[in-house]
């Protein structure tokens, strides 16, 4: 997904593959296995370009985060996973955190709303 975030353009296969193998062998196959899988599951969206797909991302990395965030989460007792995760966090973080969610409490905007 990471290389998906940082183009500005649809891409092939073929063209996150080649940038994959900089670090890593892969067959095409899987690389192409991979990003179907990822598109079946809403994350990416692909449109045909003569006999190949471009793809390109269909959510942000934000709303990607936020999802995996809401699954994990789904799994455990909230509050006492949230405070734990405040806990980790830098004092700027929280602060910016706060921040946030007052604005979101002043707009009359949540996820219950």
């Amino acid at each position: 997904m990471d290389r998906l975030w940082s183009q500005d353009h649809p891409v092939a296969v073929r063209e996150v593959l080649e940038d994959l193998q900089r670090e890593r062998t892969l067959a095409y196959t899987t690389v192409m296995t991979v990003m179907d899988n990822l598109r079946r599951k809403g994350v990416l969206k692909r449109e045909k370009d003569g006999r190949a797909y471009l793809y390109s991302a269909a959510v942000t990395r934000e709303q990607h985060t936020a999802a995996f965030m809401g699954e994990v989460l789904a799994g455990s007792d909230t509050t006492t996973t949230l405070l734990h995760f405040l806990d980790q966090m830098p004092r700027a973080e929280v602060a910016r955190l706060r921040q946030a969610l007052d604005e979101q409490l002043k707009d009359g905007r949540g996820a219950d709303q």
